[in-house]
């Protein structure tokens, strides 16, 4: 009896909201037929270029302008933090060939900006985290491992979109980065220690000229950089530790100076509905040692937003440092995660 009378409430309920779009339906159909009607009978004898202007000044007037942005003055914040899983699981039957494992990646993405008449000051604080761990392995990896603080002050010129810029950088670790390898003796992982906070850590500094159309889309071009590299003297006092081995520095020395150009890029935009592309590029030359050597740093990130709270996102980055390494360092995440804005 109870689902017999839910039924019949949901039949009138559907029937009550059908009638009334049919209704409405019925109304605008007349409002449109009366109106051309009314149309046709006071333009009939006017040119079609003259109609034209005449209706095009029509709907100027009854379009709701849109209300005015607010000029940014005094300080603005906002902020973001994820958390991004991956999970793969085989059974002992599975013949294709795969390791279980479970990955996460945090991020926090917080930004506090002021702006007064010509003058911004843009800052930026970005931590990124992720470990995974693979079935009947002792140790956890990381995924990503990044700490970047970033300062810059523009100052525009007239009223173009160009601006005096200082900028600073600051790009370390938080946790112990550790190479892999297998003990010929008892076959076990082993591993080793080669990074771990502030080694490496870098600084970059300088003046240079920002092009700053909006928030999404500027280009900082810095001619005059200073950079240190910073790490831990005990990577440079090993035995038969060469000079530069260990991201350039000497060996006993624990910094490095260098001096060079920078250019940082950042595009972000909309390519469809709650669909987000941004590009981050970063580039350095030292002046001082093999200047065709160019620093690159690009990363890609695709966000496609679900709802409120969760979304799927897409990371690849590409690193190329001959300090480090001579070869291209390549990160690539796919998953699906909870943000938070504040």
């Amino acid at each position: 009896m109870k689902r017999f009378l839910i039924t019949i409430f949901l039949f009138f309920f559907i029937t009550k909201i059908a009638g009334q779009e049919e209704e409405k339906t019925t109304q605008l159909d007349s409002i449109q037929i009366n109106l051309k009607r009314s149309i046709d009978s006071l333009l009939k004898n006017t040119t079609n270029e003259l109609n034209i202007i005449v209706l095009k000044d029509i709907l100027k007037e009854i379009t709701p302008k849109k209300p005015k942005e607010t000029e940014q003055i005094g300080w603005k914040s906002k902020g973001k933090t994820s958390l991004l899983f991956n999970q793969s699981a085989f059974n002992f039957d599975w013949q294709g060939g795969g390791t279980s494992n479970i990955a996460g990646n945090t991020a926090i993405n917080y930004e506090f900006n002021y702006k007064k008449n010509s003058l911004t000051w843009d800052n930026k604080v970005l931590i990124d985290y992720g470990l995974s761990f693979l079935k009947d392995e002792d140790f956890a990896r990381k995924t990503n491992d990044r700490i970047e603080l970033n300062s810059r002050l523009g100052q525009r010129i007239g009223s173009s979109n160009w601006n005096y810029s200082f900028f600073a950088n600051f790009l370390s670790q938080i946790d112990k980065g550790f190479r892999f390898e297998v003990d010929p003796e008892t076959d076990e992982t082993i591993r080793i220690e080669e990074t771990h906070f502030f080694s490496p850590a870098f600084i970059q500094a300088g003046p240079g000229f920002l092009w700053k159309k909006n928030d999404d889309i500027n280009i900082n071009i810095a001619p005059v950089t200073s950079r240190i590299i910073f790490v831990d003297k005990e990577f440079t006092n090993i035995e038969g530790y060469q000079d530069g081995d260990y991201f350039g520095v000497d060996a006993g020395e624990s910094t490095r100076f260098e001096f060079g150009g920078a250019i940082a890029a950042n595009i972000r935009f909309l390519i469809a509905q709650n669909f987000t592309i941004e590009n981050i590029l970063n580039l350095y030359s030292n002046y001082i040692e093999d200047p065709a050597n160019v620093d690159l740093d690009y990363t890609l990130n695709l966000s496609l937003k679900i709802n409120r709270y969760v979304s799927s996102n897409f990371t690849f980055q590409s690193i190329y440092d001959d300090n480090a390494t001579s070869a291209f360092q390549i990160r690539q995440v796919l998953g699906i995660g909870l943000d938070y804005k504040f």
